[in-house]
């Protein structure tokens, strides 16, 4: 009888083994949500039960820019390589986000303005996916540092000099009005970013901590953050850094990059 418990603890020693090392070499998903010191400009926030981090952009006192490639035209590629690329220039960000579709090389779908100089044209094709989803939209930084979200067709017609832009689509607000398109809270559910313009001199980058329809996500622009204008930037890929770290997201792959610096002070 002795015999015969001791054979069943044996074997259930062993089956207990076996199930704890299959459990840590089976592959499991990374966290979305990494955490950590949140930059200067942002907060925490939460709206119809999701939650959200929040950086509001005054342009009077923060410079924010568009990125794609580095100093020998290859894309960065992730955030993570932009933070290093940028700390080893010697201009290290306040935060990183992405900022606008991309192909499988990384090219932007649509347009991308740097640093005054058009890398990649404006896209008014029809084709299925979110960026194609219209109206959508360019965010823009003129020269002179005031900022926009705009519908494609209106940028294309007002044919502003601007210093940095990104392409994407959907729009979320247009003018105070939700995207026609949507439903009040579909069923597609991603972590999400996108950007809006409460007034020329204020830019406001959201981006959810858990999954959230497009409809929603929205509504967080228009009636909580004051946007009659705002962008969808990406889901599922959204990630958000302070320069040293992911916030949100991970190491995902970044086609355009949307960067904030403290404000440069003029040399006298």
């Amino acid at each position: 009888m002795k015999r015969r418990y001791l054979a069943g603890f044996l074997l259930a020693v062993l089956f207990a083994a076996l199930s704890l090392i299959w459990w840590a070499r089976s592959p499991r998903q990374p966290s979305l949500v990494v955490g950590g010191e949140l930059p200067a400009p942002c907060r925490d926030a939460s709206f119809e039960a999701v939650t959200y981090v929040v950086c509001e952009i005054d342009l009077r006192h923060y410079d924010i820019g568009v990125f794609h490639a580095d100093l020998d035209g290859k894309a960065f590629g992730s955030l993570d390589k932009f933070d290093r690329a940028m700390a080893d220039q010697g201009r290290p960000v306040l935060l990183a986000m992405n900022a606008g579709m991309y192909h499988q090389d990384l090219t932007p779908v649509g347009l991308l303005v740097e640093d005054g100089r058009e890398k990649a044209p404006i896209n008014g094709a029809d084709s299925e996916g979110n960026f194609f989803l219209k109206p959508n939209g360019v965010f823009l930084v003129r020269k002179d540092g005031k900022a926009a979200v705009m519908e494609t067709s209106a940028f294309a017609a007002t044919r502003l000099d601007v210093m940095f832009a990104t392409q994407s689509g959907p729009m979320l607000v247009i003018d105070g009005r939700l995207h026609p398109r949507f439903e009040q809270n579909g069923t597609s559910r991603y972590i999400r970013n996108g950007v809006g313009v409460r007034d020329q001199n204020t830019v406001v980058l959201a981006i959810s901590r858990s999954e959230v329809s497009l409809g929603s996500f929205a509504r967080l622009f228009r009636d909580a953050l004051d946007c009659p204008n705002a962008l969808f930037f990406d889901g599922a890929v959204s990630a958000l850094s302070n320069g040293e770290r992911m916030i949100v997201g991970g190491k995902y792959p970044a086609g355009p990059i949307i960067a904030v610096t403290g404000k440069k002070l003029a040399s006298r």
